[in-house]
């Protein structure tokens, strides 16, 4: 079709983040094209703090439900939560082909499975260095390196200009499994000319290089060699494949058995095991049933729960809530990752509650990250040589670091574009702005409900938390509302009632006042009885115990 035919609007490619800008998670990202979608990843958020009883989260997708008939699928870059967690929620919104490589797919048909939704979802496994053709859109899969196997970049080519996205990335020219990111493809693209790079920001504010994960490697088999005595116990990120491998290989050179703890963590290491990305000598793994029949340093325990989260093993284990494992002094923890920012809490109390059941903990040098540091970001701008820059993937402190980084490697102030999830950045090769904004937001999970419980369900949950409840039951007769029975004062997370008898009679008349007055004033309608009593009995306590609990009026009618 011929430039003149076509309004200017629909030659531009649309950047559309769904979410994954400026929080840790929940990457999801729309290209737009003419009549053709393409989502790049589809991950969920964990809740924070103030997120009373919430699982997970997940991004809200009503602009791809109503334009469902452009969406030509969903392309992942890699298989963390962070970026395939939410599909099994979202695709039964949107039922959309999968493109993804092998281990990828591995950990999304695992979740499809769980779910049920196998028989109804397109898949196709491809292998970095190939492409597929999605509507108008060509996507190529590029080999990149990353705290799990088989990461890709995406360079995205549409009939506007290429957009590379990189994914989560680092730069290893050493591997723990599988060949180093392929920095010929990104000099080859960038040749080519590119539109924007869309680059991981995770990093962005640490100078240097990210080290290779082979240097963990050696640091565990230094750890194995000095505590060759102890049973050694190992927490780290369920996802990080090649972390368990290089603890697999220290296992298997000093004569240990390994035994995994963790849902998660089990999850992922059969799926990586059955398609070949770990590599386990025979009889080194064993059930935790085994445990007991070895002494202590022929085992090592490798569990989830590296960033203190309650319900993890390791928490459990601290603890003594777990009904196989218990700490025993003189156990070695190594704990293989780095808080989480938020987490810096839960992992030191776990940390502490280890020390105090007498085990030797151990948390420096046992990690590398996932992500490029300063150097690396700079080698993908200088390889891409891209007119725009759209920083992805952080908080809002780690994208304005890159975008300082791309400044200072020559892109011009304006061709920088810092987005908020829902922006919509139109670009092609004469200029980019910020167009519009569609909806976008969190939806929260909580056990099977999704998106039933909001701010006023959460606002209640914080109340009750903060201030407890206090109920006032209440009989009256129908047709007089004279007081039959109570009131009845209840009381739950406010004051211990057998300590404070005096309180609830106080509590008591204050409510019978108040119904003898609304009754003198001829006042029948119950909205405004209740509300009557919610207010005098919150005044109340609050002038006697300075706390405003949750007060719920409950009245029945007898004939």
């Amino acid at each position: 079709m011929k430039k003149d035919k076509m309004n200017d609007n629909n030659m531009k490619v649309k950047i559309i983040p769904i979410g994954g800008l400026g929080l840790i998670g929940m990457n999801m990202t729309a290209f737009e094209y003419n009549n053709s979608i393409v989502v790049v990843d589809c991950g969920l958020a964990f809740p924070e703090n103030d997120m009373l009883g919430i699982d997970l989260v997940i991004p809200d997708v009503t602009y791809l439900k109503e334009n469902i008939d452009k969406v030509k699928g969903i392309v992942f870059t890699h298989g963390h939560e962070d970026h395939i967690g939410a599909l099994p929620y979202i695709l039964k919104e949107l039922s959309v082909p999968l493109y993804a490589t092998k281990l990828t797919m591995g950990l999304i048909e695992r979740k499809l499975t769980e779910h049920g939704l196998m028989r109804t979802t397109k898949r196709k496994v491809v292998k970095p260095g190939q492409s597929i053709n999605l509507g108008e859109f060509r996507i190529e899969f590029i080999k990149t390196n990353h705290s799990i196997a088989d990461a890709v970049a995406l360079a995205i080519y549409s009939p506007a200009g290429i957009v590379v996205h990189t994914g989560d990335f680092k730069v290893d020219y050493t591997p723990v499994f599988g060949d180093a990111i392929d920095l010929q493809r990104f000099a080859e693209i960038g040749k080519k000319g590119v539109l924007a790079l869309m680059c991981d920001s995770t990093n962005a504010e640490r100078p240097g290089f990210t080290a290779s994960e082979r240097t963990v490697g050696r640091t565990f088999d230094n750890l194995f060699a000095e505590h060759k005595n102890k049973r050694i116990i190992i927490a780290t990120f369920a996802s990080n494949v090649d972390r368990v491998q290089q603890i697999i290989n220290s296992a298997d050179k000093y004569g240990r058995k390994v035994v995994v703890e963790g849902r998660s963590m089990v999850n992922v290491i059969s799926t990586a095991s059955e398609l070949g990305y770990l590599n386990i000598p025979d009889n080194t793994l064993i059930e935790l049933e085994q445990m007991k029949n070895y002494p202590d340093e022929q085992m090592v325990l490798i569990t989830t729960g590296s960033q203190g989260e309650s319900m993890a093993a390791l928490s459990r284990i601290a603890s003594n809530m777990h009904k196989k494992v218990s700490i025993k002094p003189g156990d070695t923890v190594i704990f293989s990752s780095n808080p989480i920012p938020g987490n810096e809490k839960a992992v030191s109390r776990v940390i502490n509650e280890l020390s105090m059941k007498g085990a030797n903990v151990i948390f420096q040098d046992t990690h590398v990250s996932g992500h490029a540091c300063q150097e690396e970001i700079k080698l993908i701008y200088s390889l891409v040589k891209p007119k725009y820059s759209v920083p992805v993937h952080g908080e809002y402190r780690h994208m304005k670091a890159q975008a300082g980084i791309a400044e200072k490697l020559g892109i011009d102030k304006d061709h920088i574009f810092m987005l908020k999830p829902g922006d919509v950045l139109e670009m092609d090769e004469n200029s980019a702005r910020v167009a519009g904004h569609v909806q976008t937001g969190s939806i929260l999970v909580d056990g099977l409900g999704v998106g039933d419980v909001g701010n006023i369900v959460l606002r209640d949950r914080q109340h009750l938390a903060e201030d407890g409840i206090v109920i006032a039951v209440l009989t009256l007769e129908k047709y007089t509302g004279q007081i039959l029975a109570g009131p009845d004062i209840v009381s739950r997370g406010f004051v211990y009632v057998r300590e404070a008898e005096d309180l609830m009679d106080e509590a008591r008349s204050i409510v019978e006042d108040t119904m003898e007055n609304c009754i003198s004033h001829r006042i029948t309608d119950w909205s405004k009885i209740k509300n009557s009593i919610r207010d005098s009995l919150g005044d109340f306590l609050w002038k006697r115990t300075k706390r405003r609990p949750m007060i719920l009026p409950i009245i029945m009618e007898v004939e």
